[in-house]
């Protein structure tokens, strides 16, 4: 997996420019702190499965960006973090707009941390929610 690395905060007016596979999907970080992160991305036909809805897989995809942003930056300079579990429930169908995914820790631990995130549309509705395990790596200072 790879490595992800403390970035500054990011604003709605200077947001923060997604690298990797975050910027396949379009993602714009607009929050960037230890304890919230939010991202939004714009619906596009290259996101769709054969049936015109968001895929499924982008909704995971993008909880586990969000959540991995998140707890390094929480984590920052003691190492790097890793996802081991992504649960991900899709509840309302999404075909075009704005969408925004809002992360936020529930546990920030010495090995570990969980984080929550809700996906919602234009309408402030949520459209699919998750969670992701994440597993606190400490590297030797130098290690990477």
């Amino acid at each position: 997996m790879t490595e992800m690395t403390p970035t500054p905060p990011a604003t709605d007016s200077a947001p923060l420019v997604a690298i990797g596979f975050d910027a396949l999907i379009g993602l714009e970080y607009r929050i960037v702190t230890p304890d919230h992160v939010r991202a939004e991305w714009t619906v596009r036909p290259e996101l769709l499965q054969p049936y015109g809805l968001v895929h499924g897989g982008v909704y995971c995809a993008v909880i586990e960006s969000v959540c991995s942003v998140g707890g390094a930056t929480w984590y920052a300079d003691r190492g790097v973090v890793v996802g081991v579990n992504n649960n991900t429930d899709f509840l309302r169908a999404a075909r075009s707009g704005t969408l925004t995914a809002d992360a936020r820790p529930v546990h920030q631990g010495r090995l570990q941390q969980v984080w929550q995130v809700a996906i919602t549309d234009e309408e402030q509705r949520v459209v699919a929610r998750g969670q992701v395990r994440l597993q606190n790596l400490a590297q030797a200072p130098g290690s990477a």
